[in-house]
């Protein structure tokens, strides 16, 4: 058998900070939380999936139910909608609300190896997986799932890039 020692000190000292840097990717970790909140939040000025696909449109029970949370001031004399109310929903976005904060109630949390994002408002499960009338009675019509969390492809893309942007800054 035949043995070989070896000893690089540049080599060794590479393989050290590699080894500490995979220990300790809260830099990293931290980066990609930031960068899939800002995407997630984008997805809702798109109205799109992580996968690329389009949300459903709202329907006309949510137009409705928006027009009469405003008030009577959105209704003519015949009860239909008149241009104020007409105004109100022009444009509506789905899962945009009044209120904005399933849009912006997004947050990331990174323990020792791993980071989640999400959010913590009570609607945003139904909002993403969708949910029927029959088994969720008190909803005042079928919900169409609409994810909004996700890794989109160029989302993956710079995932890697900052991994390998981090262990390029740390291994040297």
């Amino acid at each position: 058998m035949i043995e070989t020692k070896w000893n690089d000190a540049d080599v060794l000292a590479a393989l050290e900070r590699l080894a500490q840097a995979t220990a300790q990717p809260r830099p990293a970790l931290l980066a990609i939380g930031e960068s899939q909140v800002e995407s997630t939040k984008k997805r809702f000025e798109t109205s799109t999936a992580p996968d690329g696909s389009r949300w459903a449109p709202n329907s006309e029970a949510t137009y409705l139910g928006m027009v009469n949370a405003f008030g009577k001031g959105n209704f003519g004399k015949n009860g239909r909608i008149n241009a104020r109310g007409a105004t109100r929903v022009a444009g509506k976005k789905p899962l945009i609300g009044e209120t904005r904060m399933l849009s912006t109630q997004i947050f990331y949390e990174v323990d020792h190896d791993s980071v989640r994002w999400g959010s913590p408002m009570v609607q945003a499960a139904m909002q993403h997986f969708g949910g029927t009338k029959s088994k969720f009675p008190n909803l005042w019509g079928d919900i169409p799932a609409r994810p909004f969390l996700g890794v989109s492809e160029s989302d993956a893309v710079m995932i890697v890039d900052t991994v390998s942007d981090y262990l390029r800054k740390v291994i040297g």
